[in-house]
């Protein structure tokens, strides 16, 4: 299908992942399906879900789905042929709510530390001097300790730390940070 719809003209393709039961099982669709489907056909991917709820749809955009197909109706008691595995329009509302969220959540690879967990620093470790001391002195194993707050280099540096020599004279109770010490 891909091939022919490309042979034939067509630039703008996507393809769907899709399980035709109706309702269907979420765990009949195998999402990592839509990984695959990208790798394959070089192709925006997305799923048609007929599920009954919105869990794998919003799901599946974890898995690089763009585009989402759910069947709609007005009331899902009304008769119609697909009405009884439709989304109502609240059902809708959540689901665009539910994918952008769970778009937006994807992100980048990022291991920065985010402005939103500033304010926690108070409740990570740090190190921080103890004592005080002079410039050129040998930092000892006494002279630091690693505590709360977190404004001082983190406790993985305690051995490049100690042993070192302060380049500044150092008060105590201050954190440890990197211009304060020299190997």
């Amino acid at each position: 299908a891909v091939n022919t719809a490309r042979s034939s003209g067509c630039s703008e393709l996507a393809v769907l992942h899709c399980v035709s039961s109706y309702p269907a099982s979420p765990q009949d669709y195998n999402l990592r399906t839509i990984g695959n489907m990208i790798e394959s056909f070089g192709l925006v991917a997305g799923i048609s879900d007929h599920t009954l709820d919105n869990i794998t749809a919003i799901s599946s955009i974890a898995m690089g789905a763009s585009i989402i197909e759910k069947h709609f109706t007005l009331n899902r008691d009304g008769g119609g042929p697909d009405d009884s595995f439709s989304l109502e329009p609240h059902d809708l509302s959540e689901l665009c709510v539910g994918a952008i969220t769970a778009w937006e959540a994807l992100g980048k690879v990022d291991y920065s530390r985010k402005q939103s967990e500033e304010g926690n620093l108070k409740y990570r470790r740090s190190l921080y001097y103890v004592k005080d001391i002079k410039v050129g002195e040998v930092i000892m194993p006494d002279a630091v300790r690693s505590v709360r707050p977190g404004y001082g280099l983190a406790p993985k540096y305690m051995d490049d730390v100690l042993g070192s020599k302060a380049t500044m004279p150092i008060i105590k109770n201050t954190p440890v940070t990197i211009g304060s010490f020299i190997k």
